[in-house]
């Protein structure tokens, strides 16, 4: 129960709310506030990202379910949103590619973590990697802001759009630097 695990239990449990926000806007038929409402979420939870790594290093409170459930909460949160801005069509046509690269990624980079694992194999977060997340959550917290956001600035929808790209891009470049080093133990293994 220390401060670190709790606040990234706070990001897990904001997922169901941003994504019943833009559930809800989308029903409604137009309701903006729930937008704003889920952007306000959707940044508490991603500085909570930034937070819980940071208490837990200089309090000395890592540990294992720590270093486990954090990068489960940020792709629960980032895919999560994905799918639900693609179903009401914020994300839509070519850029649907850059929201499928980001979510194989992950589920191939997951994968190879738990097989390495089994290796006792241990993978660390890159610091390329924590900016590959970083920019995973401006694009999307752009997404989410949306419709609501071009209300007032008429390129946010864009601005999200271009970012989900160049994160895209960072995604593919992590995930081959994750399986060069994957495959390296696994054909150790099979040698």
């Amino acid at each position: 129960m220390a401060l670190p695990n709790i606040l990234t239990y706070g990001r897990i449990a904001a997922v169901p709310f941003v994504v019943g926000c833009l559930f809800w806007q989308n029903i409604l038929g137009g309701e903006l506030w729930l937008r704003w409402l889920a952007l306000v979420v959707f940044i508490v939870a991603g500085v909570s990202d930034f937070l819980d790594g940071y208490f837990a290093r200089i309090w000395g409170q890592q540990s294992s379910l720590g270093r486990m459930l954090d990068p489960i909460a940020d792709k629960l949160l980032v895919a999560s949103c994905l799918l639900i801005l693609g179903a009401e069509k914020t994300i839509h046509g070519w850029s649907l590619l850059a929201a499928i690269v980001i979510l194989c990624r992950e589920i191939l980079v997951s994968g190879l973590r738990e097989y390495l694992a089994e290796l006792r194999v241990s993978v660390p977060v890159t610091r390329l990697a924590k900016w590959k997340t970083t920019l995973q959550l401006v694009a999307v917290g752009f997404l989410i802001c949306g419709e609501a956001g071009d209300a007032i600035v008429p390129v946010v929808t864009e601005t999200g759009i271009a970012l989900l790209w160049l994160s895209a891009l960072l995604t593919l470049y992590t995930g081959w630097d994750y399986l060069q080093a994957g495959l390296h133990h696994l054909t150790q293994e099979d040698a």
